[in-house]
C-alpha cells in the first residue's frame, strides 16, 4: 500500500482513481489549491468530481478549508495532528495560522503557528475559527527586495 492509499485508510476513505489524483496534487502542492488551482492541474477531471471529492475529504479531516479572503476557499492537506474539523471546546491552541501572499495569491499553512487565544464575552461558544495573516511570502519578499 503507498503512502497515498495509507492516508485513505486511516480515515476510512475508499480509494479511487480520481481521488488519488486529487489527493496526489494536493500533497505535492507547497500551498493550498482552490477548486480552479485543482481543475487546471488535472484537466481530465470534471469540476463536480473535484469538488466531490473535496467534501468527502473534509468531511473525513482528509483536507481543511482555508477562507483566505479571496472568495475561493482553499484546500490544504491535514496532517495527524490536525483538529481543524472538530468542536474547540478546549480552545484554539490545535490550530494553526494561514498565510496569505498578496502578490503570488498563495496560501501557506503555519502548521507550528497555533492561532492566538481569544477571550469570548460571556455567552459566545466559539465551534471553529480561521486566522489569515495577509502580506508577502519569502519568494515574493526576496523578489521585492532585488528590484
Amino acid at each position: 500500500m503507498d503512502y497515498l492509499e495509507q492516508l485513505f485508510a486511516r480515515r476510512g476513505i475508499r480509494p479511487t482513481a480520481v481521488r488519488l489524483l486529487v489527493l496526489r496534487a494536493l500533497t505535492e502542492a507547497d500551498c493550498a489549491l482552490s477548486l480552479s488551482d485543482l481543475e487546471a492541474r488535472l484537466m481530465t477531471v470534471d469540476k463536480s468530481t473535484i469538488f466531490r471529492s473535496l467534501n468527502l475529504f473534509l468531511a473525513n479531516h482528509l483536507v481543511h478549508g482555508v477562507e483566505d479572503g479571496t472568495g475561493q476557499m482553499k484546500y490544504a492537506l491535514c496532517d495527524d495532528s490536525c483538529h481543524c474539523g472538530e468542536d474547540i471546546h478546549a480552545g484554539l491552541s490545535d490550530l494553526h495560522t494561514h498565510f496569505f501572499c498578496e502578490h503570488c495569491r498563495r496560501t501557506f499553512c503555519l502548521r507550528g503557528l497555533p492561532i492566538p487565544a481569544v477571550d469570548l464575552p460571556e455567552g459566545f461558544h466559539l465551534h471553529t475559527a480561521n486566522y489569515v495573516l495577509k502580506g508577502l511570502c519569502p519568494a515574493c519578499s526576496r523578489r521585492r527586495h532585488c528590484e
